[in-house]
């Protein structure tokens, strides 16, 4: 029980540390909380300008992790993001020069800019937690939290990611316009700079570690798991979806759901935790038939809507 109630005071502690910064934006804390604590990465999608990019600072900031921005652009090279062996004539030997990669929290800026070769690269750092470069492994955190953002498909100079790549990404959302008294508020905060610069850290790498551990010893009935299965496989039957749900993507809601039932205080899993991260979870690794149902649309975010009205939910 103690451990239990820590968890949920360092984890208030950090919800209220971000939301101090990133105002009016309750629920896409919540979830990039929840992607945290899943062990997994995020992708931010909007318009620029709406704090996609001070959302991955803030939580950088306040968990005291070391923090790396990459900006990706059409010329960006793999290399650029894993780093490269040098020669070091003094010693006659290569030397390895970690890319950006090497943090623990990684900030990929605009991902879908960078070519499609460049994109690949991240592959591996997101989904092995190593890098493989000529011939060695190095390993990445822990933690090691990728957050991407991208903008829209349809802006100019985007490359849309593959469907492996969204698939190494536990949650997906958008950011939104902010309502006006939060706007107001933002005003007021950047009067005197920029507020994120100022932010305390109020956890330490290793309290992540350990509330992640605790994330996955959060207790999960085998109806409950049957239910994400149901629903995993009924988005692999619909006619107008092309490539359903992987089983990575199972193996995400499950976690996202055991992360959501921390956040909330309790150490079960309940229905609710599934159905409320189905979208974030399922909606960017659908591809459809049709133009409108192929990566992060509204359109797959409606299939995966129409698949909880009628997947059974257990008692």
């Amino acid at each position: 029980m103690g451990s239990e109630s820590s968890s949920i005071a360092e984890l208030k502690k950090l919800h209220d540390n971000v939301a101090s910064v990133v105002l009016g934006k309750p629920e896409i804390i919540r979830l990039a909380l929840i992607t945290l604590l899943a062990d997994g990465h995020l992708l931010l999608e909007d318009v620029p300008g709406v704090g996609k990019t001070l959302l991955a600072k803030a939580m950088a900031r306040s968990i005291d992790c070391t923090f790396r921005r990459v900006q990706f652009t059409p010329d960006l090279l793999p290399a650029d993001l894993l780093g490269t062996n040098v020669f070091h004539q003094p010693t006659g030997e290569f030397r390895f020069l970690p890319g950006p990669l090497f943090a623990q929290v990684v900030l990929a800026d605009e991902v879908n800019r960078a070519t499609p070769r460049t994109q690949s690269a991240l592959l591996e750092s997101m989904g092995e937690r190593q890098i493989s470069l000529d011939g060695q492994t190095h390993l990445l955190g822990p933690p090691f939290f990728v957050i991407a953002t991208q903008n829209p498909y349809e802006f100019e100079g985007t490359y849309p990611l593959p469907e492996s790549q969204l698939d190494r990404f536990l949650l997906r959302t958008d950011m939104g316009y902010p309502d006006r008294p939060a706007e107001r508020d933002l005003l007021r905060q950047h009067r005197d700079g920029e507020p994120v610069d100022r932010l305390p850290s109020v956890l330490h790498a290793s309290d992540i570690t350990k509330l992640q551990d605790r994330t996955r010893a959060v207790k999960v009935s085998d109806a409950i798991a049957d239910y994400v299965l149901d629903i995993v496989e009924a988005t692999r039957a619909r006619d107008e979806i092309v490539l359903g749900a992987s089983t990575r993507a199972a193996i995400g809601l499950y976690r996202a759901a055991q992360a959501a039932a921390l956040l909330d205080g309790r150490d079960y899993v309940v229905p609710d935790d599934v159905k409320s991260l189905a979208g974030p979870v399922l909606a960017h690794r659908l591809i459809g038939k049709t133009p409108g149902l192929g990566g992060p649309t509204n359109a797959t975010a409606d299939a995966v809507r129409d698949i909880l009205s009628k997947v059974a939910v257990p008692a």
